[in-house]
């Protein structure tokens, strides 16, 4: 991942990922599930195939809340000015 990182930003390409870590790591953005809801939606199915019902007739659950973690540094060090709109909707910021 570093690799890629690393490529995009010393080429000005502003990237997004589904990995927890992205931007920690120095990508720009990073959006991902809810990693406590999709823990607990686990736990409700194990418990809930542990008590008798089959696999086969659960529900398909999608995740309903996301996080949105932007790196500052990185879009300081590719000139891009992050939105007030889109920043007031991050969970959390990566300034360092």
């Amino acid at each position: 991942m570093q690799k890629i990182i690393a490529g995009a930003n010393s080429n000005k390409v502003p990237t997004i990922a589904a990995f927890s870590s992205f931007a920690k790591e120095g990508g720009l953005l990073d959006y991902i599930p809810r990693q406590i809801d999709m823990f607990l939606g686990a736990a409700g199915y194990v418990d809930r195939i542990l008590n008798g019902d089959k696999p086969a007739d659960l529900p398909v659950q999608l995740p309903t809340r996301y996080e949105l973690v932007i790196n500052l540094k990185t879009a300081k060090a590719l000139g891009l000015e992050v939105p007030l709109a889109l920043g007031g909707l991050a969970d959390e910021f990566i300034e360092e």
